[in-house]
């Protein structure tokens, strides 16, 4: 396998869902999570740590937790999916089938990795503003990106689900995660079924990028 460039990489990052339950060979494994470990956080700190979930009987559980919350998103979204325009709706059919592919069988999943932090240990600087604070998942999604990049890089497919995270206190006390620390997401990742990552589709820069003040072309 050629390992892809940095550019093609992130521009064939896509979310996999239908995974093989073909084990991950151990260097493979230490070379994804080590890829984690490379990404900034606030003032260097890292306080975040991955469970790599093996286990059968937890593995089970965790796809029992995501299976009931994905039933109804999916729910959710079937609804929303009624006024789309015809290509609209039928890109998302795709997403809910691979969707369902992966509830139905999260359990067979080689490893899930779970991203768990400790709020304590980050620098919040937006944490009194009147609005929903970010500024600390800055800190954190760095190093699910880089886990993911690596992924992609490996053969591996992946995708971020934070279903999960609906149930912190069920997955803290099933993976003994330490009193005050959070969950920010849990990676599924294996190889894919079928042609795995590819071209993904996303909004262009000139929509994306602004020139000195909001709402003004780039230029």
């Amino acid at each position: 396998m050629t390992e892809p460039g940095l550019y093609e990489a992130m521009s064939t990052l896509r979310a996999v869902r239908r995974l093989r339950p073909d084990p991950i060979p151990a260097d493979v494994l230490e070379r994804v999570l080590q890829a984690a470990t490379w990404a900034p956080s606030g003032g260097n700190r890292q306080p975040w740590r991955m469970i790599v979930v093996r286990e059968a009987a937890a593995k089970q559980r965790l796809a029992e937790l995501y299976a009931e919350r994905w039933k109804r998103f999916g729910a959710g979204y079937e609804k929303l999916m009624a006024g789309m325009p015809p290509a609209a709706a039928a890109a998302s059919r795709k997403m809910l089938d691979a969707g369902d592919f992966l509830a139905d069988h999260f359990h067979e999943t080689p490893a899930i990795v779970v991203f768990c932090f400790d709020p304590r240990e980050m620098a919040i600087t937006d944490r009194k503003l009147e609005r929903i604070s970010v500024v600390g998942g800055g800190s954190v999604y760095p190093a699910v990106q880089n886990l993911l990049l690596a992924c992609r890089a490996e053969g591996l497919g992946c995708t971020l689900t934070t279903l999960l995270c609906e149930c912190e206190d069920e997955v803290r006390t099933l993976l003994e995660i330490p009193e005050g620390w959070g969950t920010a997401c849990a990676i599924p990742i294996g190889y894919p079924r079928g042609k795995g990552h590819g071209p993904i589709r996303r909004l262009p820069v000139a929509k994306m990028a602004f020139g000195d003040r909001f709402g003004q072309p780039l230029g």
